[in-house]
């Protein structure tokens, strides 16, 4: 089960951080999120 868990959220996270970084810095700046902080935001997706 945890391994379930944990496979899902890496998953989860990968997708997040392939989805911002295919967002223009434009399309990042409306959503008040800057580049650098990608992986921040893919890991609080996740909630680690």
């Amino acid at each position: 089960m945890n391994l379930t868990r944990s496979f899902n959220n890496w998953r989860k996270y990968r997708q997040t951080v392939s989805e911002l970084g295919r967002m223009s810095a434009r399309e990042l700046h409306d959503l008040g999120i800057d580049r650098a902080d990608i992986h921040r935001v893919a890991r609080e997706a996740t909630g680690r």
